[in-house]
């Protein structure tokens, strides 16, 4: 095989029987000789598979079959060797995992917002603009005007939260939140956390950060700096473009290229690798 279609997907939804879905989904990926990784919970579908275009297809419209999937949202990227050892499908608590209960994404995430729509909600000074990354990445750039929570996984997100949430009860407000990330599944899960802690006008960027620099001209941008990914690329900037920085092979930071590097080790606590 010369070249490898790769498809990054997400999908919140209710299914009853997640291993039965797994199963099912194993099945076919062996079939139609996919790899990556597919997460399967009661609250919906999340991973990456690549193989021949018309397998990935394959696989993708049985995905759209599932309950509440027909509009799961994908990413298409093309590799030029496999971009995974084998193909594994497995059943978890959640697809993304941030420990806050019995939230509902599937039915009681926030708005949903294009990136034109996007740069007139945070350009308004009333909107609380919230980074729900982790350091490492808010580091490597963000949206002009956002808060970092400067957390370690995104499973300190709901403390941090429920501390800026007494803060605004305290002083009596209850404004309007925007939520972004990378590509989209850990601010719609942020969203139903927020909305679960009683605020009513929530938004996030639909597609991420990754889609608002695909399709917004840099001119009219509002992000600031490269946005970092997980994979061999490390950061990306407008159009999707390679960034300018590399990996430390001892600690997993991104860090600037042409920059020295001040590596907190692996013993130091200061960070985590990449999670």
């Amino acid at each position: 095989m010369s070249t490898y279609t790769v498809a990054a997907l997400y999908r919140f939804a209710r299914f009853a029987d997640p291993g039965v879905i797994a199963a099912n989904l194993r099945t076919r990926c062996a079939a139609l000789g996919t790899c990556g990784t597919l997460i399967v919970a009661a609250e919906g579908i999340n991973g990456t598979v690549a193989g021949d275009t018309d397998a990935v297809a394959t696989l993708v419209a049985h995905i759209r079959t599932l309950p509440g999937c027909a509009d799961v949202d994908v990413k298409y990227a093309l590799a030029n060797e496999a971009p995974f050892a084998r193909m594994k499908v497995k059943v978890k608590a959640e697809i993304v995992t941030l420990d806050a209960g019995d939230l509902d994404p599937a039915n009681r995430a926030g708005t949903h917002l294009d990136p034109a729509e996007w740069n007139e909600l945070i350009a308004d000074p009333d909107t609380i603009l919230i980074d729900t990354r982790n350091g490492y990445e808010v580091a490597c750039g963000t949206f002009e005007g956002a808060i970092d929570p400067a957390t370690r996984s995104f499973r300190d997100f709901p403390a941090w939260f429920d501390a800026l949430a007494q803060g605004l009860r305290e002083e009596g407000r209850a404004p309007r939140i925007a939520m972004f990330c990378t590509g989209g599944i850990r601010c719609e899960k942020s969203t139903a956390l927020v909305k679960a802690r009683g605020f009513d006008e929530v938004y996030h960027l639909k597609g991420g950060i990754l889609r608002y620099l695909e399709e917004m001209p840099e001119a009219q941008s509002r992000w600031r700096g490269d946005c970092y990914v997980f994979d061999e690329r490390v950061t990306v900037g407008h159009g999707l473009k390679p960034g300018d920085y590399v990996t430390c092979r001892a600690c997993g930071l991104p860090h600037p290229r042409e920059a020295d590097h001040a590596c907190p080790g692996d013993a130091s606590g200061a960070w985590p690798h990449r999670s």
